[in-house]
């Protein structure tokens, strides 16, 4: 089993295509792929719009998409060979009410890939990945905090460069390997090779391990 991680400095900089990029590269690993959401007072923080995210009086949702055509992100996972889909919304600063449900369904499926900075508060994956696009200013604070995990940063630019991003030093991923991903795709064909070697490299050692 593998759990693989995928966030970003801020909203619409290819988080999602990235996601279902790796889903579609490495369709093997029957991947269950999880959108986690954070919302208040209506606005949605994935792309800082009024949203349907809201849960009412429940702080915490789960929903399993059935539909690979609606072009929701949920929706685009299915589209991209994932096996399952769910998405996970929770009001910020909650998402640890919804890591018991979380937890379940990394337990029992097999391969996940989670699309979120702030998981990395409660989950140690096997595999982080950052998108990156200096183009865009904006640096959430969640992506900042665990910035120096990342096993790799997938680049939105032909060269890293600080794009006035306040407090950000890129001395943090100076060695850290560097994928460069473009529109409309946003695949890799060299990241997803490195993915795929840094899983079965582990998976190796797990299965060398006494007990």
């Amino acid at each position: 089993m593998a759990i693989v991680v995928i966030g970003g400095h801020s909203r619409n900089i290819g988080k999602t295509s990235a996601v279902c990029a790796l889903i579609s590269a490495l369709p093997d690993r029957h991947w269950t792929a999880i959108k986690i959401t954070q919302f208040g007072h209506g606005i949605c923080s994935a792309n800082g719009e009024p949203c349907d995210c809201d849960t009412g009086d429940h702080t915490v949702a789960i929903s399993e998409e059935r539909d690979a055509t609606t072009g929701t992100d949920s929706s685009r996972y299915l589209a991209a060979g994932a096996a399952r889909s769910l998405w996970a919304r929770t009001r910020v600063g909650q998402l640890a009410e919804a890591m018991p449900r979380i937890r379940a369904v990394i337990a029992r499926d097999e391969n996940v890939v989670l699309e979120s900075n702030s998981i990395l508060r409660f989950l140690q994956p096997d595999f982080y990945a950052a998108v990156l696009d200096p183009g865009v200013a904006d640096f959430k604070a969640s992506a900042l905090r665990y910035l120096d995990r990342a096993d790799a940063i997938l680049l939105c630019a032909p060269y890293l460069r600080n794009s006035g991003w306040d407090g950000v030093s890129l001395k943090l991923i100076e060695d850290t390997p560097k994928f460069r991903i473009t529109p409309p795709s946003y695949a890799s064909a060299e990241f997803a090779a490195y993915v795929a070697e840094k899983l079965e490299r582990l998976e190796r050692g797990r299965s060398l391990q006494p007990g």
